[in-house]
């Protein structure tokens, strides 16, 4: 049978590394956004999922067999999340519909779905950890939900499968994107290691004591090629994080050898990323400038305020794995190794010293 994968959101962290493994794994691969950029084997397909006509016409040569979902745009309040996203995903569907050709959706969302939207994030009763998915919806309106009955209703309507993949915070590459913490701790280790200043802990006292996980890209992308191609798994939704726990008490250090600074201790004290890094930009165009680096802006490479809700959460956050384990996912990722690769790509790439 064909295979032929649409990937939504393809220059996203999550969209690009599952398109990387589908062009290795000898899929035929169209990658879809509002901007393509040059991906090596994947042809590119330009569309505005909020343009029901552009995403018809962007869609109407083409026969994709699986649609890999990895995109969303945030907006200022969680009922505009919810119109906005739930809108982008029923235009997709829309444009799909005609064409007759699609077998299985995969949908990206987050452990949002257990810890609340941003509004309020990790606030409230929330279920108790290792997050499982039975464990259910939270009894508060969230952006991932509406993602999620859009996608179970065009399943319902025109007979494929699905299924729903809940990361935690990703570590890949992707410059532009709005949720990136692996490149915002490199470039924020990097200007500490420039200026002399101290590679100080941004977040909070629970998380650096307490267990936590994080989701390599590959990982995410494993898991969601796994699902697509694996009856068991179909009409499924699955965590997926790397499979180790570790305490930001011992990261911090390992990050910060990777990049030959010292690391301070926590003292309890919770100092932002979005105040630590506040006048960096001209900081960070100095050193792209000098060192000829690829990118000079740092609002292009740095999301603060995305590290700092995963850093400063006053709850532990930890995942279980069992359901996709017993189906026979067996992916396995260390994170601090997670980490490195990413340091050591974005170097390679030009996009830190």
């Amino acid at each position: 049978m064909t295979r032929t994968a649409l990937v939504v959101g393809a220059t996203g962290i999550q969209g690009q590394a599952i398109a990387e493994q589908l062009v290795r794994e000898g899929w035929t691969v169209l990658g879809l956004s509002r901007t393509p950029q040059p991906q090596e084997g994947v042809t590119p397909v330009a569309a505005d999922l909020l343009d029901a006509a552009s995403v018809a016409k962007a869609l109407e040569a083409l026969a994709p067999s699986h649609v890999f979902l990895t995109t969303w745009l945030r907006q200022r309040t969680e009922a505009e999340n919810i119109r906005v996203n739930a809108v982008m995903l029923r235009n997709l569907f829309d444009g799909l519909r005609p064409l007759e050709t699609v077998r299985h959706v995969a949908l990206v969302t987050g452990l949002k779905h257990y810890l609340g939207p941003f509004e309020a994030y990790g606030k409230g009763r929330l279920p108790q950890t290792p997050f499982r998915e039975d464990q259910g919806r939270l009894d508060v309106e969230n952006f991932y939900y509406a993602q999620e009955d859009e996608l179970f209703a065009a399943a319902e309507r025109d007979g494929f499968t699905w299924s729903v993949h809940r990361p935690h915070t990703v570590i890949g590459k992707a410059v532009g994107n709005a949720m990136n913490m692996g490149t915002t701790l490199a470039v924020y280790a990097s200007i500490c290691r420039e200026t002399g200043r101290p590679f100080r802990f941004p977040g909070s006292e629970t998380q650096w004591n307490s267990l936590t996980d994080m989701t390599d890209a590959r990982q995410l992308a494993a898991q969601v090629i796994w699902a697509a191609q694996t009856p068991a798994a179909h009409d499924q939704d699955f965590n997926i994080v790397n499979g180790d726990v570790f305490r930001w008490s011992w990261m911090w250090h390992r990050l910060a050898e990777w990049f030959g600074i010292k690391a301070e201790n926590f003292d309890g004290v919770e100092r932002p990323l979005a105040e630590q890094m506040a006048g960096d930009a001209d900081i960070w165009t100095r050193i792209a400038v000098r060192e000829g680096l690829e990118e000079s802006d740092i609002t292009r490479l740095a999301s603060p305020w995305h590290t700092d809700a995963d850093l400063g959460r006053p709850i532990e956050v930890v995942t279980d794995m069992s359901k996709s384990r017993k189906l026979g996912f067996t992916g396995y990722q260390a994170t601090d190794d997670a980490f490195f690769d990413l340091f050591e790509r974005l170097r390679a790439d030009r996009i830190i010293p």
